[in-house]
């Protein structure tokens, strides 16, 4: 990942009008006028390296729509403190996260609020090789399943096998050597591993030609719950502070992601122009399948359940993986989404 590499200074606006404190009435007069069409500057951290899940942020940077809104967005990869953590702590506006990042970092005190979903549903698979015939999830029973050694994980493969009628313990946990799934597939590493659909298993599948099977999550939301990852947040403080500019952001971050999914040649491009590194086959692939996975409809793009994360909660809380309480019902709000979501 590339570390950060611009934050802007929260307080430079306030330093510019002070420094025009011994002008003129009327330069004073002009001074004003400017600064009330002097954009708003917004930063926002992405969770990752730039990718499919990102680009309705970057369709919306590419035709000027922040702009038009009065803003300048200024995006940030990820480094050594996280989005969460810089948001939490008043040094950036806006990061993209997950659910399972979000809650316990409520419990532990920090000041987050989800303000629209990226993926309606989550789209984690896990993916095998076909010839390993994992078809179902009891499958995995004597089988090596490549690991990032989380509780999360633990526990989600342990719902899904013991859902289906097999033997969890019989399920090899085999740490990951790197998340290079190709390789660790194709030389026989581990035998399956948790992927996201829109990137890896598209990747494997339809760019590497390599014939896979996946177990889609959310073909199994009776055996475990449904949750959002990734999602946009903010802060409680920043809501309160500045709401105007909350609603300005998540209006148009929401026309981008719109836009995605009428047009993902289109939203495909603007992630290329903006990491013409990624491979182009790749990310076309990737924006059409995410055009209908995006939301329901276009309309409808980063509406938040509240059962989805109340369910979610209580399922975190029940494996012992959340500590302490993260105030469910505040963790999240779709009240600055367009229309009337």
């Amino acid at each position: 990942m590339t570390p950060l590499h611009r934050i802007v200074p929260l307080a430079a606006a306030a330093t510019l009008l002070a420094g025009c404190s011994g002008a003129s009435a009327d330069d004073t007069s002009s001074a004003a006028q400017a600064a009330a069409v002097e954009p708003t500057e917004v930063t926002v951290v992405l969770d990752w390296t730039p990718n499919t899940n990102h680009s309705g942020l970057y369709l919306a940077l590419a035709n000027g729509w922040y702009e038009d809104a009065g803003l300048d967005v200024t995006v940030l990869e990820p480094g050594e403190t996280s989005g969460s953590q810089l948001v939490a702590s008043g040094q950036a506006d806006f990061t993209y996260t997950v659910a399972e990042g979000l809650l316990p970092a409520r419990a532990a005190g920090a000041d987050l609020v989800s303000v629209a979903t990226v993926i309606e549903h989550n789209t984690s698979s896990l993916l095998s090789l076909s010839e390993d015939g994992i078809e179902r999830p009891r499958d995995l029973e004597g089988k090596r399943y490549g690991s990032y050694e989380s509780d999360l994980e633990k526990a989600i493969i342990s719902s899904l096998v013991a859902c289906d009628g097999g033997d969890p313990s019989k399920v090899e946990f085999t740490p990951l050597v790197s998340d290079d799934f190709r390789i660790g597939l194709t030389e026989d590493q581990f035998d399956a591993a948790w992927v996201f659909d829109a990137w890896d298993t598209v990747r494997l599948g339809e760019v590497d030609g390599l014939d896979v099977n996946t177990l889609a999550f959310r073909d199994y939301f009776e055996c475990i719950p449904d949750w959002y990852t990734p999602l946009i947040a903010t802060s409680a403080a920043t809501i309160e502070s500045d709401p105007a500019t909350v609603r300005a952001f998540v209006e148009t971050t929401a026309r981008g992601y719109e836009a995605a999914m009428e047009d993902p040649q289109a939203a495909a491009d603007a992630l290329m122009d903006a990491a013409p590194e990624l491979d182009r086959e790749l990310v076309e692939a990737s924006a059409a399948w995410l055009a209908d996975q995006y939301a329901s409809s276009p309309s409808t793009w980063g509406v938040q359940s509240g059962d989805t994360w109340s369910e979610f909660s209580t399922w975190l809380a029940d494996g012992g993986m959340l500590d302490g309480d993260p105030g469910v019902d505040e963790a999240w709000t779709n009240e600055f989404l367009p229309g009337d979501a």
